[in-house]
């Protein structure tokens, strides 16, 4: 892609960080690139897959993560950051992750009365949510994206098993990180988590809630593994900004954060603090179970 380009999340079916990330490879994002990148990180004992799928007539990508957990150990946000601080990433993109982490890691810490940097990102595990976050970030700069903008977000309804027991979905650092920006959601009775602590906290900390005019040149549809009523996917768009400006998502936004800004210094509105963990839509070798289409940093486990 060339020139300035915007992206619009339509979050049909919720979101996570492995169906952001998915989506993106979906429209054209080269998983080794995106892996070239991942590597500086000096992490092993994990394998990155694409699986095209097709679904409720629907046909996408489907990001399939497979990881050795006896090689990655649960990480808090001290040591997230020693490896982000550390790697010779773009300092825009080590910047932008170690935000959506820190956001994540105060959620948790908040709901849990926890030091932000006590929180272990374990359930969802470190290693997941690292893949997911800066693979995220780092995708939508490969793919030239000045600006990153989003629907509003269904939530889904029922419960969730997690750490702490049996808790209600949206997940309480799901709904933090929702209600520190007033970002708008649509409400939904599906039995499932939609979304995620991860996808909660990228879309959050990098994407204005509002649906932006632009001539619309590409679509990637990401999925994840669970199985619902629907297409369990979300799709991005990708094109050029026209004029007519952005139509407010539904919802009520008391002050959404600016987007995701690839060429310049990306700066908030609001104070970011620290995050979460939820389940997946990667096809992982972990203890915990990740169901959902979604990427989590919760210390419970998400079907999404």
């Amino acid at each position: 892609m060339r020139g300035q380009t915007i992206a619009y999340v339509d979050c049909f079916s919720g979101a996570s960080g492995d169906m952001l990330l998915g989506a993106l490879l979906d429209a054209g994002l080269p998983l080794e690139a995106l892996q070239e990148e991942l590597d500086k990180l000096e992490l092993e004992g994990y394998t990155l897959s694409v699986e095209r799928v097709r679904r409720h007539g629907i046909t996408g990508s489907q990001l399939n993560v497979e990881i050795d957990e006896s090689q990655h150990p649960a990480r808090n946000l001290v040591m997230v950051r020693e490896l982000l601080t550390a790697a010779p990433l773009d300092g825009e993109i080590a910047d932008a992750s170690l935000r959506v982490f820190e956001r994540l890691a105060a959620a948790e810490g908040t709901i849990h009365g926890m030091d932000v940097d006590e929180v272990h990102f374990h359930e969802l595990s470190a290693m997941d949510s690292i893949l997911d976050v800066v693979g995220f970030v780092t995708g939508l700069r490969l793919m030239g994206v000045t600006k990153l903008y989003s629907s509003a977000l269904p939530l889904g309804a029922g419960t969730v098993l997690t750490a702490h027991g049996v808790l209600p979905v949206p997940a309480p650092a799901t709904l933090a990180l929702l209600a520190e920006v007033g970002a708008p959601t649509v409400p939904t009775d599906v039995e499932a988590e939609l979304l995620t602590p991860t996808g909660a906290a990228l879309l959050t900390t990098l994407a204005t809630f509002g649906q932006p005019a632009m001539a619309v040149g590409q679509v990637g549809y990401g999925f994840g593994q669970r199985e619902l009523p629907w297409a369990n996917m979300l799709r991005i768009w990708f094109g050029e900004e026209v004029p007519g400006g952005v139509a407010k998502a539904r919802g009520t936004v008391r002050e959404a954060p600016a987007g995701y800004e690839a060429g310049h210094g990306h700066t908030h509105p609001h104070t970011h603090e620290h995050g979460h963990t939820h389940e997946h839509d990667h096809a992982h070798t972990h203890e915990h179970t990740h169901e959902g289409d979604h990427g989590e940093t919760d210390p419970h486990t998400h079907d999404g």
